[in-house]
Formats: C-alpha cells, structure tokens, sequence
C-alpha cells in the first residue's frame, strides 16, 4: 500500500488557511493521519475553495474495506474514481507523509518549505464527505523507499485543481518535486 499515513501540524494549517475563503480545520494538533479517519481537505465550495474536514477512504462496493489511493495516471478511466475526478477534486494538506523501506524502517517525506498538497477526489457517503489520494510514480527523492508516492501540487497549482472544470487534467501527468526525507524517528 501506498501512502497509508500522512502528518500535519500548526504551520500546514495555517499555511491552508491563506487558501480558502471558509475554513474549519480542528485538527491542527492531530500530527499522524490514518486511513478511515477524518482531515482536514480543501474542496469546492460554490467558486470559491472552503476547507472542511472530510473522512479518508472510499468505502469499497463490496463493503470490505477502505481504498484510500487512486492512480493519477489511470484515475480518468477507473469506474470508481472518473465521476469524481472530473468533478470533485480536493487538496489534501500536509506537512509530509510516510513510507516504509524495506528494512521495514519508517522514513517521512516533507518539503523544505512547510506546505504540502497532495492531489485527491472525494465522494458524498451516507458517513459523510470521503476522499482517497492520488499517487504518481516515485521521483529520485523516494523510488529508493517505495515505487508510488502522492501527487504533490504546488500551492500555486491548488486552485487549478479544485476549481477548474477542464485545466486539471494536465496535472494527472505532472512529475512531483524533489522532497527531503528522513527516519520518521527523528524530527522532520
């Protein structure tokens, strides 16, 4: 599995805030994200972009389980996630995420500047707004640690995501920067 945890602090909310118009982001002090739990996500709201905390996963068909990753690659041709992707998209902030290497070491991946936009879609369910994250092939900052990492949108590229209805698409295809990363054991 791909990108199964991600982190946030302080300066990703704060940095989040700058983005949007409507903003209820409790969970700024919540360092670890996992999967079925809810964050913080910046989504549509009208034409203008809100943040509203939304729960991580979609509920699979068969009722089993969570899918918390989507393809960029692929995402427009997946049953699942195109009715989505053309029309709910979100940014995801974060401070990093986290990968495990095969010597089953927990390594964090983070920008040197502290925010990070991973790219998403969401869906309305009977629990609530649900979001997966979509991934790309790794950059040279990761493919060591894992072959998949998220879409990382540059702040500038945010509003494109989540606001335009035909632009987005070329962000499916983009290459992530370069991120620092280190043992998730010592401080990012």
């Amino acid at each position: 599995m791909m990108c199964g945890r991600y982190f946030i602090n302080e300066e990703t909310i704060k940095k989040a805030e700058e983005l949007v118009k409507i903003i209820d982001l409790s969970l700024a002090g919540r360092k670890e994200i996992y999967p079925s739990g809810q964050a913080p996500v910046i989504l549509r709201y009208g034409q203008e972009m809100a943040g509203e905390l939304c729960y991580w996963g979609f509920e699979r068909f068969d009722g089993k389980g969570l899918v918390i990753n989507a393809r960029s690659e692929t995402v427009l041709e997946k049953r699942m996630f195109k009715k989505y992707a053309e029309s709910s998209r979100c940014a995801v902030p974060a401070a990093g995420f986290y990968e495990w290497g095969s010597d089953k070491i927990k390594y964090a991946f983070y920008q040197k500047q502290p925010d990070m936009y991973m790219a998403g879609i969401l869906r309305e369910s009977k629990r609530g707004q649900q979001f997966v994250i979509l991934t790309a092939e790794a950059n040279e900052s990761v493919k060591e640690i894992h072959s998949r990492m998220p879409l990382v949108l540059r702040k500038d590229q945010v509003k494109q995501w989540v606001l335009s209805d035909h632009e987005f698409e070329f962000l499916l295809h983009q290459k992530p920067e370069q991120l620092e990363h280190s043992r998730a054991d010592s401080e990012c």
